[in-house]
């Protein structure tokens, strides 16, 4: 047996390199759980309702699939959330946008022509109703060249949408509640 695996010496070896180890699967939890939770609340802080995976009509007679949509005191919101790490390079214009991490580059498609489809197809069912869309970038990514239009972060995303009079919200998501149900309808 090597050397380094004789314990005889020392017994408090073992015990503490196993408390080492759930310290680190703890930390490990905590930091996963943490962004998800960030989001979580920001999303419970700005939608009173709130449906994911949905799949509606789209206008080109097909359907479309729309990952968030909330019901919010301005109306119903769109929502596409992307967790990326690294310095995005994308603009309303471009096709394509960039991301430099510090280990790879990499490209993804301008994720608001598609949004702005989703949008259409929101309002196809709902057309009194206020519908906006926004690409929400979860912390990590940076914009060194600006910030595209429909872009934000969660502070952004909250001090837009967020309600600091939930009274008064309630009363506007009231009004918004008979469009939340139909398009619940529409998706089946």
């Amino acid at each position: 047996m090597p050397e380094f695996l004789n314990f005889e010496g020392a017994p408090w070896v073992l015990p503490l390199g196993a408390v080492l180890l759930l310290l680190i699967i703890w930390l490990v939890y905590r930091f996963v759980a943490g962004r998800g939770s960030a989001l979580d609340k920001a999303l419970r802080e700005i939608g009173f309702e709130h449906i994911q995976g949905l799949i509606i009509p789209s206008a080109d007679e097909g359907e479309i699939q729309v990952d968030h949509l909330l019901l919010t005191s301005k109306g119903l919101l769109v929502l596409e959330i992307k967790d990326v790490q690294g310095t995005v390079f994308g603009s309303d214009k471009m096709q394509d946008w960039t991301v430099i991490a510090e280990d790879r580059r990499y490209t993804f498609s301008n994720p608001q022509p598609a949004l702005y489809d989703r949008i259409a197809a929101v309002r196809q069912i709902v057309r009194e109703v206020p519908v906006a869309g926004r690409v929400l970038f979860l912390d990590g990514a940076n914009f060194s060249k600006g910030v595209p239009g429909l872009v934000c972060t969660l502070a952004e995303l909250v001090a837009e949408f967020g309600e600091p009079d939930k009274q008064a919200a309630k009363f506007k998501v009231e009004a918004f509640m008979p469009h939340w149900e139909l398009i619940r309808k529409t998706a089946g």
